[in-house]
Order: C-alpha cells, then sequence, then structure tokens
C-alpha cells in the first residue's frame, strides 16, 4: 500500500510539472546517503554447556541414610548431600585406633628392651647376635607402628567418604536412588550438579573462515572480536562473552574448529543443552557509506552512481512518508567496497547527505531535472 501510494504521488507531481513546463519530468527515487555502521558481524550457531559439570559417586558401600537437598535448586560448595550408614564404619575406626595404641605400646617395650641390651652388651653380658635380635624388634614394632596409623588414616577416610559433598556451588540435578537404597562405588551417578554461572557456549567454525585470524595470530587475552546471544525468542542476551578457549585441532569429518566463548549467567536464564545465535562482531566499530546495490552502475571507466542536486528547491508533500525534490541529475564516479545483504559499501566518491537515484535509472542521464521523491528511512 505504501509503495502504491509513492507512484501515485510521483505521478501526480509529473503531471502537475508538466501542466506547468509544458515537459514532463522523469520520476525517481532517491537515497539519503549516511554515515553507518559497517563493523564486520557473523552469525554462528552454539550449543550452550555448564562451565563444569560432575557425576557424584558413592565412594564406599553402604545403606543410603539422607538426601539432605532439594532436586533442582543451587547447594553451596561442601554442603553435605548425602549421608550414607556411618556405624560399621564408625566401628572400624575404633578398632584401627585399638591398633596404632597396641603398636604404640609395642614400640615402646622394644625400645626398652633395645635400651636394657645396650647397657647389657657394654658389660659383655650378652652376644652381639642378642643385641641385634632386639634392635630388630624395636624396627618391626615402628613398621607395625606406621602400619597402625595408615590404617586408622584409612579408617577416617572411609567414614568420611560416608557423607557426600558437593565439590563447587552449582545446581543439581534429579537424585538416581531414594533413602533406603544399597549404594556403593560400582552403583553409577548418585546425581549431577552444574555450574551455571559462568556458563559455556560452544560453536563450530569453518577452518577456512579462521585461518586469517591464525594467520594473524590469535590471542585469547584480548581477542578483537567480541561474542554476544540471541536467545530463541528473538531477543538479544543482555551481557556480553569473552572467548577462552579454540582447539588445537581440526575435526577430520567436518572440517571445523571448536570454539568456546564464557558468559555471565547471574540469572539462570541460559541452561545447558539449549542452542543459541551467537552474533560475533569486532570489538573495534567501523563506520563508512552503505548503498542500495540498485543504485550502482559501471561502464569502462568503472562504477558510477547518478546522484541529484542535494540543494534543489523542495517541493511540497501532504505525505508524512515521502519528500519530493525538483532536481538535476549529475554522474559520479565512485570506489566500491564489499557487498552485504543488498548494500554496497562506498570507498570514495560520496559524502553524508548526497541523494541517489535507486528507482528510474534507465529515465535520466546527467543534466536532466527529474521529480525526486526521497522515502523516509525506515
Amino acid at each position: 500500500m505504501k509503495q502504491f501510494l509513492m507512484v501515485l504521488l510521483i505521478g501526480i507531481y509529473s503531471i502537475t510539472l508538466a501542466q506547468a513546463d509544458g515537459k514532463p519530468a522523469p520520476a525517481v527515487v532517491v537515497h539519503t546517503v549516511a554515515i553507518s555502521d559497517l563493523t564486520p558481524t557473523y552469525q554462528l550457531v552454539g550449543r550452550i554447556e555448564a562451565s563444569e559439570r560432575v557425576s557424584l559417586l558413592a565412594r564406599v558401600s553402604g545403606f543410603l541414610e539422607k538426601k539432605l537437598f532439594t532436586e533442582g535448586r543451587d547447594v553451596e560448595a561442601k554442603q553435605v548431600l548425602f549421608h550414607i550408614e556411618r556405624n560399621n564404619y564408625e566401628i572400624i575406626q575404633k578398632q584401627a585406633q585399638a591398633d596404632m595404641l597396641s603398636a604404640r605400646a609395642t614400640l615402646k617395650n622394644a625400645e626398652a628392651s633395645l635400651n636394657r641390651s645396650l647397657q647389657l652388651h657394654k658389660r659383655q653380658a650378652i652376644s652381639q647376635a642378642q643385641l641385634d635380635q632386639a634392635e630388630a624388634d624395636r624396627d618391626q614394632a615402628k613398621a607395625q607402628v606406621l602400619k597402625a596409623e595408615a590404617g586408622l588414616e584409612k579408617a577416617k577416610l572411609d567414614l568420611s567418604y560416608t557423607q557426600i559433598r558437593a565439590p563447587f556451588s552449582g545446581r543439581i540435578g534429579k537424585s538416581n536412588f531414594s533413602v533406603g537404597d544399597l549404594i556403593s562405588p560400582e552403583s553409577g551417578a548418585l546425581a549431577t550438579i552444574v555450574n551455571l554461572d559462568p556458563i559455556y557456549v560452544e560453536m563450530s567454525v569453518s577452518e577456512k573462515r579462521m585461518l586469517d585470524a591464525r594467520r594473524d595470530g590469535i590471542d585469547l587475552d584480548n581477542p578483537p572480536v567480541a561474542p554476544r546471544l540471541k536467545l530463541s525468542d528473538g531477543s538479544e542476551y543482555g551481557h556480553a562473552g569473552s572467548f577462552n578457549f579454540i582447539s588445537p585441532e581440526v575435526d577430520r569429518n567436518t572440517d571445523t574448529l571448536i570454539i568456546r566463548a564464557s558468559f555471565p549467567n547471574p540469572d539462570g536464564v541460559l541452561l545447558p543443552g539449549e542452542f543459541v545465535h551467537v552474533e560475533i562482531k569486532r570489538k573495534q566499530a567501523e563506520e563508512g557509506i552503505r548503498i542500495p546495490q540498485s543504485a550502482v552502475q559501471r561502464d569502462r571507466q568503472g562504477y558510477y552512481v547518478m546522484k541529484v542536486n542535494s540543494q534543489a528547491k523542495m517541493a511540497d508533500s501532504d505525505n508524512n512518508d515521502t519528500q519530493q525534490i525538483d532536481a538535476e541529475v549529475e554522474l559520479a564516479r565512485v570506489e566500491m567496497g564489499p557487498q552485504f545483504e543488498g548494500q554496497w559499501q562506498v570507498l570514495n566518491g560520496l559524502e553524508a547527505g548526497d541523494l541517489v537515484i535507486t528507482e528510474g535509472l534507465q529515465k535520466v542521464k546527467p543534466g536532466l531535472r527529474v521529480n525526486a521523491v526521497i522515502a523516509r528511512e525506515e
């Protein structure tokens, strides 16, 4: 409808000029040249991964006595999550303590016996063989003490394993066992904890796309580009990320590299397993002129555009969406840069505020007066 009204308005205004001068002026549509953001941007698809993930395993056998957490909720580092029955391990610890006390007593007696044997040997009351035997008994008693101490440490360690704690702060998933179940190191994961803040996003990037970056030298401490996320509902994620990993090998099956970015996730908006769109943009902004490709023409001398005199008198219009001018056509030689989504970067030849013709080029030539309509930019 908007396009129809524009064409109708051009036609009416052209008729008016024809009635006034006797010569109809060609109607054209012009685009206002402006400085815009030309920073290179890449779009990738990434999958969200937890920055830390651990499966909780039992290190000793026993009946599960308590679960001290709520499934799907946050837990703190060192928080006790599961209790395994302790009675058997407490008894084993007491036995180990008794063995250690016995070994120490034996050592004390062996040392005293050795001291007496040394005194007797000096007086030649016992033989060298008897003295050697006393020393061997003392050394054996020392070894028994070390063995008993190790047994006690092992008993204490096993007793501590009856309390299963969170290794880091995060969110715990569903428990795979109920109170009363018999569990052991072979039982598998009791539950899983993931760290959601920060969170990682992994992407597969073409090896060819990463080639220039590798030639320039990849600096993960201060990378020239920064990633941002778009969520599944189309909204932009409120926190910028930073790259922290680039795979040292190319996947032979896909010819891609895995790169990873870290994002703050204080509100838990991002969850592991989700797909997100990742926008990678240079930190150093680039500005310049970009015009519609339909405005650009080429001859033997190179690229050029047709523009109109922007100082021409503005015509009155009742339409709020368009402006009209009675202007003269000029030819401008231009130097073109890269193309992107129907737009073409202009390196030289145009300035901000110039009016280039995008529709009606087949009807104009330099020096011709035209009825130009400037469509308001969206």
